[in-house]
């Protein structure tokens, strides 16, 4: 069975994505961000959906659902738009759409129509395990296959689908702010160019919220959830992962007081101590996907491909989610101040990481006074 996507949100994509996935997981999904892609792509009797937005960079979505119609009157399609008005509506109404849904939709009711609308899975294809060791996986993946775990309690209520409620973000923010993925998922979100506007860039994951909304908040963090609905972590990997967890959430604590003792904003230093772990808990969560295929790893194995990896992979993480320099910066600076031109906000994130670190208290006071705290 394939599924049609076509929408250059790739954000929204992702999510139409994982909404097929999650109850057809043999589906073929394809996702196309342009009317002349999809119309290519598009044979009778090739696909057994299409999703479709309006608003499209070269043409309107409206197009490949009338071109499909002009042979085809079987194929369900589906209107997927931030267009609500009557005349929208009505002009589709003459292509037999099965349904019609404005952005940002609720979860559930697609998820409803599209169970109702697809046709039941073929029988599962065996899973093939693999036999590639650990460092050659890890080397072998691109910046678009690099995730980090969501907490298991964030997950589970993620995968409840919130009841299809539209939050209010500072009611999301409580529940996600200790988790590394989501907040780094939705400020990459807020950030990109679906969804950023003319605003200035998002470092924290209020900001973030307050920008996407929501219930589009709620939407994209679903999406990630569903993403990683079978990666099961086993005992010492989840050790390791609440290890630096908890680091994270130390350096957090700790970096919120010194800023607010240096008058500072502490929401962007916030985020950027909850993120410095990201390398780390990307190999952790890698890992976990490669042992779910069939593998084990040792202590000693997952030690070295913390080690060749971490570094590579938060870099690597950082470019591909578009994550503000700002915070590069100041992630950087939890390691090592730059040689010229430092921020007080980057003095304070060594200090901080200093204290947790339980460095020389020479070099504490010397960072003291730059911080201008003594």
């Amino acid at each position: 069975m394939r599924v049609m996507i076509l929408d250059d949100d790739p954000w929204i994509s992702d999510l139409l994505k994982q909404l097929v996935l999650s109850i057809r997981p043999v589906a073929q999904v394809d996702c196309f961000t342009d009317v002349a892609s999809a119309l290519n792509a598009w044979q009778p009797s090739t696909y057994q959906l299409v999703m479709a937005d309006w608003n499209l960079p070269d043409a309107p979505g409206v197009n490949l659902l009338q071109k499909i119609r002009e042979n085809d009157l079987d194929t369900p399609l589906i209107m997927i738009t931030g267009r609500a008005d009557r005349d929208s509506v009505l002009a589709v109404k003459s292509l037999r759409i099965s349904a019609f849904f404005t952005k940002p939709f609720q979860v559930s009711r697609v998820v409803q129509c599209l169970d109702a609308l697809l046709p039941l899975d073929e029988a599962l294809r065996a899973t093939t395990v693999n036999t590639e060791d650990l460092i050659s996986y890890l080397g072998g993946l691109s910046a678009g296959e690099l995730d980090l775990p969501l907490l298991a309690s964030v997950k589970e209520k993620l995968e409840l689908g919130y009841g299809g409620a539209l939050l209010d973000p500072r009611e999301l923010a409580n529940d996600w702010r200790r988790d590394p993925a989501l907040c780094t998922h939705l400020i990459a979100a807020a950030n990109s160019a679906a969804y950023l506007g003319h605003g200035q860039p998002c470092t924290n994951l209020n900001s973030a919220l307050t920008r996407l909304g929501g219930l589009t908040s709620v939407n994209l963090a679903i999406s990630l959830a569903l993403r990683q609905t079978t990666t099961q972590p086993n005992a010492m990997l989840m050790t390791f992962v609440q290890a630096h967890l908890d680091d994270a959430e130390r350096l957090a604590e700790r970096v919120v007081l010194l800023a607010q003792q240096c008058g500072l904003d502490p929401a962007p230093l916030q985020s950027a101590a909850l993120l410095h772990r990201m390398g780390e808990l990307c190999v952790f969560y890698q890992t976990q996907k490669w042992e779910n295929r069939g593998n084990s790893v040792t202590e000693e194995a997952l030690t070295y491909a913390v080690r060749d990896f971490a570094a590579p992979f938060a870099v690597r993480l950082k470019a591909h989610w578009g994550l503000p320099m700002v915070l590069r910066e100041l992630i950087g600076a939890i390691y090592a101040l730059p040689p010229m031109q430092i921020r007080r906000e980057q003095v304070v994130m060594r200090l901080a990481a200093s204290m947790n670190n339980g460095e020389p208290e020479a070099d504490i006071e010397r960072l003291k006074r730059l911080a201008g705290l003594t």
